[in-house]
């Protein structure tokens, strides 16, 4: 068995059952662990008892949304989420992805383009993770602004001790500004150095990554500090 799908749990939450015993049996027969929601408020019962490794989420559902549905599981968790919008819907997607999403996938779904983006995003928080254990890479706590990444544990505290939630690719880049201080770095140096290699909606993801980033690490995000603009090049940590 593929190691992306041993034991790796997903959770597919989409109001249409047609389209999600698709997407569950499909991935079933390919070695992942399935569970299914209907409903948003199906998903959070779920995961008051369960913990998948990634979850599949319809942006349009009656009731909650997949939006509001992804807002609320951010004020606690960073499991990775899929999103499933309509192909037309590219406000959808940048909203999406500012509220931490981390990939999404157009309906009709292209059920070999999903699996695909699952082990990418699967892969790169098995990236972060085995860089975390390297010790040539740089260790220790990093203080910045009002905040504190400690570098060891992946976890980032504001000036107040209380953790900051992040999630894995946020703290992908943050450790790749930290390991490039005062340097400039272009869009796809940060893609490649945070092993976002398979990211392909638009050149412009990495934007939207680093300006959630700067409402959890700047004083004032509008005119930031600590992750600066360098426009037409990129960006520099200060």
């Amino acid at each position: 068995m593929n190691a992306i799908t041993d034991n790796r749990l997903i959770l597919v939450c989409d109001d249409e059952p047609h389209l999600r015993e698709m997407v569950a049996e499909y991935l079933s027969e390919r070695g992942y662990g399935i569970l299914e929601a209907a409903s948003a408020s199906d998903m959070k019962s779920l995961l008051e008892s369960r913990t998948p490794d990634l979850i599949v989420l319809d942006i349009n559902m009656p009731g909650t949304d997949g939006l509001t549905a992804l807002r609320e599981l951010r004020s606690s968790s960073e499991i990775p989420v899929i999103m499933l919008t309509a192909a037309s819907e590219v406000i959808d997607r940048v909203i999406g992805l500012e509220m931490g999403a981390d990939d999404y996938v157009g309906k009709p779904v292209d059920l070999r383009e999903l699996e695909a983006r699952i082990k990418a995003t699967l892969r790169r928080q098995n990236l972060v993770h085995a860089e975390i254990e390297q010790k040539d890479k740089v260790r220790g706590t990093v203080v910045f602004g009002p905040c504190r990444l400690d570098l060891d544990g992946a976890r980032l505290f504001d000036k107040g001790g209380d953790e900051i939630p992040l999630t894995a690719m946020e703290f992908s880049l943050l450790r790749v500004f930290v390991e490039n201080r005062g340097r400039v770095l272009n869009r796809d140096q940060l893609l490649e150095q945070a092993h976002d290699k398979g990211w392909e909606p638009f050149d412009r993801s990495i934007d939207l990554r680093i300006s959630r980033l700067r409402r959890k690490i700047e004083n004032n995000p509008t005119k930031p500090e600590t992750i600066r603009t360098v426009r037409g090049i990129g960006y520099v940590f200060d």
